[in-house]
């Protein structure tokens, strides 16, 4: 059996396994490569703000990528890598600040923007092969994860009495 079975296979109920194992398996090395490059660094600049954002943004992230590529992922496909993860966890960058109001995020925002943006074409229908279904979930679980994790943060200052 080839490891590429626990993937996403959309519409059938034995391919749910894949949202939680598809992001772990990927087709050769340089998949594995193309997923980690970003994903290392996305991942260090979420973790300085601490595990639990980390882990929360993830968990979301993965089932709406998961969920959304099992239901649009198109018949007699099986979508493995972790890619949506690595689109999510852009998006969640690039919005957080928007959602936290906090000048810091933002500009890390606007860096990964501007350093990694082009990237985010991958949800796009473009490439055969290549899963954009799991992109395009991945940032929606991106920016859901910033929403979610971003309200409530905004900061608090004196409040400005109409005269």
């Amino acid at each position: 059996m080839r490891l590429s079975s626990f993937g996403i296979h959309p519409l059938h109920l034995d391919g749910l396994i894949g949202i939680a194992a598809a992001p772990f398996l990927h087709s050769d090395f340089g998949h594995l490569m193309a997923n980690s490059s970003i994903a290392l660094i996305v991942v260090f600049l979420i973790a300085l703000s601490g595990q639990r954002v980390l882990w929360q943004s993830s968990i979301v992230i993965a089932i709406v990528s998961g969920i959304g590529t099992w239901l649009l992922g198109g018949p007699n496909t099986i979508h493995i890598g972790a890619s949506g993860l690595v689109f999510g966890w852009l998006m969640f960058l690039i919005v957080r600040g928007f959602f936290t109001r906090q000048l810091l995020q933002i500009l890390v925002g606007i860096g990964v923007l501007l350093t990694y943006g082009s990237v985010l074409w991958g949800v796009l229908p473009t490439t055969p092969g290549i899963s954009w279904q799991a992109h395009l979930f991945g940032a929606v679980g991106g920016l859901l994860a910033a929403s979610m994790m971003g309200k409530g943060k905004a900061p608090t200052g004196p409040s400005v009495a109409s005269v």
